[in-house]
């Protein structure tokens, strides 16, 4: 600060001028009035080195983060008039930072610099993926909006549309060794738990009249298959899909993705992508996890070499019957807990309101049978016969396995409910049943509905629809019972353990399906739908990072308890002197603040402090 006055005039006013600088923005305000020098002259001798004084006291407050200012109000002051069509909020968001402070560790800075280094680029590809990533999470939106709302934050970034595709041209270039990238550097912020690595699919839907078609390849004259395509959807959306194949850590951070055609067998991309993982993970051990959709015997096969090894659920009603009978014997079955003996038909009767049986009744029964299966190799060997005869027989490979059978009285009420209320809708259906509409569906209600027809010599049939009790007393037979298969010597507890994290992957994909709106796609290209999800594997790479650093902290929040928190984290600009916070230091405020020495607690922030934050962190 400084001491502002007319030198020209016999009687100035000595005023406190401060300097500000606002991004490229730079303005002085007079701040306080000391007095005119014939008022100060009152009061001493000399008002010129009294008014000096002064200043040298507002710079020790400011030192000591305490300024005492005057700000003149003028309550019938216009707003300026803009050329907008639609009036937009003043406030900018801080809570990005947060964000930043993750994805400068993860070094994606120099990353951008390597790849670019020999093109012609002359804008910063770093801060379009940057800005990207952080509109990804909170503000999700194509990418023609999130360049609309780049005002709202407080670095106020500027790039254009097309420095975004081109952005989007070299991410997509550099696939593999972005994901790599990522992985490699996020262990520098954690400690990564590859122990243990899921693997589940998922499908995101493009709204678009027609799928891709097949071409060829100019150079290598190979059909290169169209990306989106007609598949199978849980939405049941009647759209083109591309698929997205991912696999996870036992913390549930993701560690690689794989994309391909939506008509794609999802079990096609398991090995592919285990083998990049394995290249990864420098041919660290690993166990592979994954729901029975993908745990085919090749999937296994392969995770039963090279120190892998395989816990994959599996369907009891595929089992061999001779399987099946072993499940439903009675015998052998184990308490989860204590190994102690037990019986399911006990197990399935004793009364569970006795406050002693509480633990039972959240314990789970099992038992251990073992389940090798010969594989088909796909080739032929030469084999001797007794009679000294040679023949060609199909080289077949043992993969030793084991199948844990579980059961649970909880599991087995609460299917039972949910049964009972679809034969309840069921019997509705059947008071109204069009025979010429009718369409049973394997997983409806109506697969509880059969068409019965009678008739008599020589007249024609009449179709009945009644409740198939058939297939609802052999649906009930497997009520309660799930199946895990593996190659690991472990105990069923820890296997069950281990088999039950699966859910983490699934939420992976609800995040950024629901919250960071990754679907529906609009974009056009190969290049630009697979950059895409590159921005969304990245934000929830940083995310799940961010929820990481808050578990190890001891404190856990909701996926939309931290992203309304960041989402809120505002401040305004008042007059171009300070910024003034306009949310509320709430417990995930805090948490962060404790994880995170960014201080962003505070009520007013100067311009400089904020600016020298952003440095610190991308220094």
């Amino acid at each position: 600060m400084k001491l502002n006055y007319d030198r020209k005039s016999k009687d100035p006013t000595y005023f406190v001028q401060k300097g500000y600088r606002n991004g490229k923005k730079t303005t002085t305000k007079n701040i306080a009035r000391i007095g005119k020098h014939s008022e100060l002259l009152k009061i001493t001798d000399d008002p010129l080195a009294y008014a000096k004084e002064q200043i040298a006291l507002y710079n020790d407050e400011e030192k000591s983060s305490r300024i005492t200012m005057e700000v003149k109000i003028d309550f019938d002051e216009k707003i300026k008039i803009s050329k907008d069509l639609v009036s937009s909020s003043t406030n900018l968001n801080i809570g990005y930072l947060y964000l930043q402070q993750l994805y400068h560790e993860l070094e994606l800075g120099s990353f951008f610099g390597q790849i670019s280094a020999d093109t012609k680029i002359t804008f910063n590809p770093n801060t379009v993926n940057r800005f990207m990533t952080f509109a990804r999470i909170l503000e999700p939106d194509s990418k023609l909006g999130t360049l609309e709302h780049l005002g709202h934050y407080y670095e106020k970034p500027s790039f254009s549309y097309n420095h975004i595709m081109r952005t989007m041209d070299l991410m997509a270039a550099h696939y593999d060794e972005y994901l790599t990238h990522l992985f490699n550097k996020s262990q520098n912020i954690i400690k990564r738990d590859t122990s243990v690595c899921y693997y589940d699919c998922s499908n995101y839907y493009f709204e678009i009249e027609s799928p891709d078609d097949d071409y060829v390849d100019e150079i290598t004259g190979e059909i290169i298959k169209g990306f989106r395509k007609y598949g199978m959807s849980k939405q049941h959306q009647p759209a083109p899909l591309v698929e997205m194949g991912l696999f996870m850590d036992s913390d549930g951070i993701p560690l690689t993705m794989c994309l391909t055609s939506g008509s794609d067998n999802e079990q096609t991309t398991a090995i592919p992508l285990e083998k990049k993982l394995t290249a990864m993970l420098k041919g660290k051990k690993l166990i592979y996890c994954a729901d029975a959709g993908l745990g085919s015997l090749n999937i296994r096969n392969f995770n039963s070499m090279g120190g892998r090894a395989f816990i994959v659920t599996q369907s009891i009603k595929k089992l061999s019957d001779t399987l099946k009978a072993a499940v439903f014997n009675d015998t052998n079955y184990k308490l989860l807990s204590s190994d102690q003996a037990v019986s399911i038909t006990d197990f399935k009767t004793f009364d569970k309101s006795v406050p002693d049986n509480k633990g039972l009744y959240n314990d789970k029964a099992y038992k251990i049978i073992t389940a090798d299966k010969a594989l088909d190799l796909g080739f032929y060997e030469e084999k001797k016969l007794k009679n000294g005869k040679i023949r060609k027989v199909k080289s077949k490979a043992v993969v030793h396995q084991k199948v844990i059978i579980t059961f649970s009285r909880k599991m087995m009420e609460y299917q039972r409910f949910i049964r009972n209320r679809q034969i309840e809708r069921a019997k509705v259906l059947l008071k109204n049943l069009d025979p010429e509409t009718y369409k049973k569906g394997p997983n409806d209600v109506t697969r509880f509905i059969k068409r019965n027809s009678t008739t008599k010599s020589g007249e024609k049939a009449i179709d009945c629809y009644i409740l198939n009790q058939s297939i609802i007393d052999e649906e009930e037979k497997y009520d309660g019972y799930y199946a895990v298969a593996t190659n690991l010597d472990d105990s069923a507890k820890n296997i069950i353990e281990i088999s039950s994290k699966r859910y983490k992957i699934e939420d992976c994909f609800r995040v950024m399906k629901t919250n960071f709106g990754a679907r529906p796609v609009f974009h056009q290209t190969r290049e630009h739908i697979t950059a895409h999800f590159m921005i969304c594997y990245t934000a929830l790479l940083i995310f799940r990072l961010l929820e990481k650093k808050l578990d190890m902290n001891k404190t856990h929040f909701t996926v939309g308890n931290i992203i309304e928190t960041l989402q809120n984290m505002e401040v305004v600009n008042l007059e171009d002197i300070c910024y003034m916070s306009t949310y509320t230091c709430s417990q995930v405020c805090t948490a962060l603040n404790a994880i995170f020495d960014l201080r962003l607690d505070k009520k007013y922030y100067q311009p400089k402090e904020l600016n020298k934050k952003i440095k610190e962190i991308l220094k």
